[in-house]
């Protein structure tokens, strides 16, 4: 099996190295005789072998104008208005073309100031009576008791409880001081009253089923009432991924579930969403599960797993797809490469994928798709500069990409990503 996977024990070991690359200046020294061609490749050629069409480094169009409107209407204090744009997108299942809701977006833009002010306060180790710290707090509270009876403004408060929540949690990494856990807990408790009072609501709202879910990144449940409750949440929302692969990390021992519990909710997964993914909805439960637990990168079916990648290709050929699978396969992969032996089989043939995806399907570069995969797609990481962010993905995929195609720009051909497919051509 390890002979069957040497391309792509190659291919992440020539990712890893040229990845890490970019933060050390290159020492000069002639080439070794063991190293192969694509090894002698002088790093600053490598934009100059490929042409690709980049995609805004600012993100998705649709995307940033449904936050934008939130924000806009947040900021205005135009609370009807707010609750009703979030409704009609959630009833409607709206979607942009990344896959994101557009309540979720609406909704994040609205609670977009206060939620950014918290996280820099408290990243600046503000004092935690710091006006900073609670004045948008207490200004979504205060608008939550004017509109009791509104499920969403009330979701939309608790959802920036549980953002803050993330922020007191993220202090300190590792050694974050037990005052900080305390902070944390508190935001997500009170998350929790407030959902608590619409939970009959969010039985049909995919929006609202979705607030409940993230209170179990703070708050213990078992097993089973986790896997029900975002067996309810994949059930109301199919379409979106980003459940199925929170059900994944969810089902780790590490969170609330067991290896075996994994496994099982991936099957189960897979054939409740099977109309809509195929065999994808195993790949999504697996998705992020595998890049942070070895023990369950060991255990997942491989082979089922790509069939998944496959059918997930399929249902959705988007290059916002194609960019988050190639990231996927050559990026977030190669985090804990080497670790693990049995980890690193179904690894390294899931990262044979790559040169597939990259090779049929790519047409244009999605740089924050990267970026976030650098960050092993941590929803949680803050980030102060969306162009410099941008920058460092596409820094990043433009490595990933060539070194698919080290033995062609080795052989000294350019490679050009067109709308009509994958062009070579003589340097």
């Amino acid at each position: 099996m390890l002979t069957q996977s040497r391309q792509a024990r190659d291919l992440l070991s020539r990712i890893s190295g040229l990845v890490s690359s970019r933060s050390r200046p290159a020492a000069r020294q002639a080439p070794s005789p063991a190293q192969t061609p694509a090894e002698q490749l002088p790093p600053g050629r490598l934009e100059d072998c490929l042409s690709i069409p980049v995609c805004s480094a600012q993100g998705d169009p649709q995307s940033i104008a449904a936050q934008e409107r939130g924000q806009f209407l947040a900021r205005q204090e135009l609370w009807e208005d707010l609750s009703s744009r979030i409704r009609e997108a959630d009833e409607s299942r709206a979607a942009a073309p990344c896959g994101l809701p557009l309540a979720d977006l609406i909704a994040y833009g609205a609670r977009a100031d206060v939620v950014t002010a918290t996280e820099r306060a408290v990243a600046d180790n503000e004092s935690p009576r710091s006006r900073a710290l609670i004045r948008g707090l207490m200004a979504f509270e205060a608008l939550r008791a004017e509109n009791r009876s509104d499920p969403y403004l009330t979701a939309l408060v608790a959802l920036a409880h549980t953002d803050i929540g993330w922020a007191w949690r993220s202090v300190g990494g590792q050694a974050r001081p037990q005052s900080n856990q305390r902070r944390c807990a508190a935001h997500f408790d009170r998350a929790a009253a407030l959902l608590d009072q619409i939970a009959a609501d969010s039985r049909s709202s995919p929006f609202l089923q979705a607030a409940q879910c993230a209170l179990f990144a703070g708050r213990t449940g078992s097993t089973v009432q986790v896997a029900d409750a975002y067996s309810a949440l994949i059930d109301l929302a199919p379409v979106n991924h980003r459940h199925m692969r929170a059900l994944g990390t969810r089902m780790l021992p590490r969170a609330s579930g067991s290896y075996p519990a994994l496994e099982l909710e991936a099957r189960r997964t897979a054939a409740r969403t099977e109309q809509t993914w195929g065999a994808g909805g195993y790949t999504w439960v697996y998705f992020d599960a595998i890049t942070i637990d070895d023990q369950a990168c060991a255990r997942v079916d491989t082979r089922f797993f790509l069939d998944g990648l496959r059918d997930i290709v399929k249902a959705n050929p988007s290059q916002e797809m194609i960019n988050l699978l190639a990231a996927y396969c050559t990026v977030a992969l190669r985090k804990g490469r080497g670790e693990d032996q049995q980890a690193d089989v179904p690894r390294l043939r899931i990262a044979e994928a790559a040169n597939w995806l990259i090779r049929d399907h790519l047409t244009e570069l999605h740089p924050l798709i990267w970026a976030h995969a650098e960050e092993g797609f941590d929803n949680s990481a803050l980030v102060r500069s969306v162009s410099r962010f941008a920058a460092r993905g596409h820094a990043g995929a433009m490595q990933a990409i060539a070194a698919v195609f080290r033995e062609e720009i080795a052989s000294g051909q350019k490679v050009a990503f067109t709308e009509q497919g994958l062009q070579l051509s003589p340097a």
